[in-house]
């Protein structure tokens, strides 16, 4: 099983189980069913309400012996309305009890922006905190804390461009060690991809298959990574599954892939990414796909009357 390697020797797979969009009475099953076939890395996060019975399929598969605790890995992620420094404590030991564990593997900043205290998500511009107020290095503070006392053996952020690390580079006591952000064939984030490898952050790529559920979602007028003929060609090649194909690109490019499903079948086939091997041409048609197309827009964040703009997000 391949991992991905922290400076202190911890590994993390680097095929994850995302559950992101994984609705309750279907995320239970689809944890258990993941761990039965071999995953040992499920992404997790606050805002996406399912931690609880995420929770209970962990406790259940510790119960029964499927796997030991100190052979899983855990990511959740602080979402954006507990970044003031006396909300961060209170979220996440919200996580770590829903998830019914005693340490996270790895704790995120969700996203380099800020919301009022009792906004979920934004409606308009006064919903939002501006960094000014709230920085990015206060939040960080307080998990560098939770990091030093062995609550998350590793801290990261998620969404953070080469700027938004530069500033916790320069004043924080530990560096981020991760960062997730939107990766895949359409969207290779090179520079990005670049500044982090440079500054030995590691990199988790969300949506790696592509994301095209958010075509219907935001109305985004992009293509389908799965139906591209590359992909396609390269499937029929390996006698493999377009997802497999994908995926396999973003763990030879030396990311982590959290693909999401909650299908059983899906599942499997997306475990099967780490049989294949890619050689150097097949390699490079996946690198000359047509983009970049982004799938996260972030247009939640960036409201006319809100104190967050596009540029201010992406790299």
């Amino acid at each position: 099983m391949k991992a991905l390697k922290f400076e202190n020797g911890d590994t993390m797979p680097n095929l994850g189980l995302g559950t992101w969009l994984s609705d309750k009475g279907e995320v239970h099953d689809a944890v258990l069913e993941a761990i039965k076939i071999g995953y040992r890395h499920i992404d997790c996060a606050h805002i996406y309400k399912n931690e609880q019975e995420i929770g209970e399929a962990l406790a259940k598969a510790f119960k029964d012996g499927l796997v030991k605790r100190e052979e899983m890995w855990i990511t959740s992620k602080l979402w954006n309305n507990a970044h003031k420094k006396e909300k961060v404590w209170p979220a996440f030991e919200t996580s770590l009890e829903h998830l019914q564990l005693d340490y996270l593997d790895l704790y995120l900043i969700h996203w380099p922006l800020v919301l009022e205290d009792d906004v979920e998500f934004p409606t308009k511009g006064s919903d939002f905190v501006p960094l000014s107020e709230v920085p990015l290095i206060e939040t960080w503070e307080t998990l560098e804390t939770i990091h030093q006392k062995g609550l998350a053996r590793h801290i990261g952020v998620s969404n953070f461009n080469s700027n938004h690390l530069n500033e916790l580079l320069q004043k924080a006591k530990t560096k981020p060690e991760l960062n997730q952000i939107e990766l895949h064939p359409f969207l290779p984030q090179n520079k990005l991809t670049r500044f982090c490898k440079d500054n030995g952050i590691l990199l988790t790529a969300y949506g790696p298959l592509g994301a095209a559920y958010r075509i219907k979602m935001e109305g985004l007028d992009l293509p389908v990574l799965m139906e591209a003929e590359a992909v396609k060609d390269l499937a029929e090649k390996h006698q493999a599954t377009p997802a497999q194909i994908v995926l396999r690109w973003g763990i030879q490019k030396g990311f982590a892939v959290i693909p999401k499903s909650t299908n059983p079948k899906r599942i499997k086939e997306n475990f099967g990414a780490w049989s294949l091997q890619l050689d150097e041409e097949d390699m490079a048609k996946l690198d000359q796909l047509e983009g970049p197309y982004r799938f996260t827009t972030g247009n939640v964040w960036t409201p006319e009357d809100g104190p967050y703009k596009q540029e201010d997000l992406w790299e």
